[in-house]
């Protein structure tokens, strides 16, 4: 399958296998998004101070405000077996080919052990531009064959895909959203800004989940890992950091772990304005050494 440009023409791929049209680029648009007001998910991670996962907390546990104010929980369960959506986005860039080999069995493990019954998955590459492989299917055999015959080679869109897939594979899309990024984190090619990307991951619901690539042990001080630890924070994912092959198998695990062992809490927000504003989420807990990771806020409804 030929490389799509951000801007490449593929009206004839629309739709399945591709990404539709874009007539310009994301900076310069203003799409249509839709975030509910009136009720509002999130999905909370608790560790202790070792980092493991916490899974007996109950709703009293936890406090939630919006923008300061104390929102009252009117909804809690544990997200241990809610079908996942899960877009696969693998750098196939120059700059990985020498890693891409232990990588592409490293993601195949990852499929095969997260995918239960009633998840679904795409798997997108992007490179100078971004290929849609496989679009949703609740099939791990689709997308290993895909990944499977993944090659290097170009520059990087990371912005691009992120972008892409947020707005035309898992707008609107029901359940739990996440992306999953295998990069080094640089983006030397996208039309999309770091803004726009991050915009249309926050409208989108999507938590943002990333293997940092650039040097397997780096500090995490390349200009490409923050990239990545600030689109996973901004969502309530979280980035890591491969010292070796194995050490990128356990952090996959320990991702899968953690998508099984999260927390729903639903709020009705107070503030009932349709003004598309960001509002900042914050949530807290009585309980000593509980740590909590979740999104850091979500873009209201607007009128019209």
């Amino acid at each position: 399958m030929r490389r799509i440009a951000f801007l490449g023409l593929m009206i004839a791929l629309a739709g399945s296998d591709g990404f539709s049209q874009t007539s310009k680029p994301p900076s310069e648009q203003n799409p249509q998004f839709t975030a509910k007001v009136e009720v509002v998910n999130v999905l909370v991670t608790a560790t202790d101070k070792k980092g493991r996962f916490v899974t007996e907390l109950t709703q009293p546990d936890f406090q939630i405000y919006e923008d300061g104010k104390l929102q009252q929980i009117t909804n809690f369960s544990r997200q241990t077996n809610l079908p996942l959506t899960i877009a696969f986005l693998i750098d196939t860039s120059s700059s990985v080919a020498v890693k891409l080999a232990f990588e592409k069995e490293a993601a195949t493990n990852f499929i095969y052990s997260v995918m239960r019954e009633n998840d679904k998955a795409l798997l997108v590459e992007f490179d100078t531009g971004v290929t849609l492989l496989q679009d949703l299917t609740p099939s791990a055999n689709e997308i290993v064959k895909k990944i499977a015959k993944l090659r290097a080679g170009g520059g990087t869109s990371l912005f691009d895909a992120l972008y892409q897939v947020a707005l035309q594979k898992l707008q609107g899309v029901s359940g739990r959203r996440v992306i999953l990024i295998l990069s080094d984190g640089d983006d030397l090619n996208s039309k999309a800004t770091f803004e726009d990307t991050v915009q249309a991951v926050r409208r989108a619901d999507i938590t943002v989940y990333a293997i940092g690539t650039s040097a397997y042990g780096a500090s995490g001080d390349h200009d490409g890992d923050k990239v990545l630890k600030k689109l996973t924070e901004e969502t309530g994912g979280k980035v890591y950091f491969p010292y070796t092959a194995s050490q990128m198998e356990q952090h996959f695990d320990l991702i899968n772990q953690e998508l099984r062992s999260q927390y729903n809490l639903a709020y009705e927000s107070t503030n009932k304005k349709r003004d598309g504003s960001y509002r900042v989420i914050t949530v807290k807990t009585a309980q000593d050494n509980i740590k909590l990771r979740h999104k850091k806020g979500y873009v209201a409804r607007s009128e019209g």
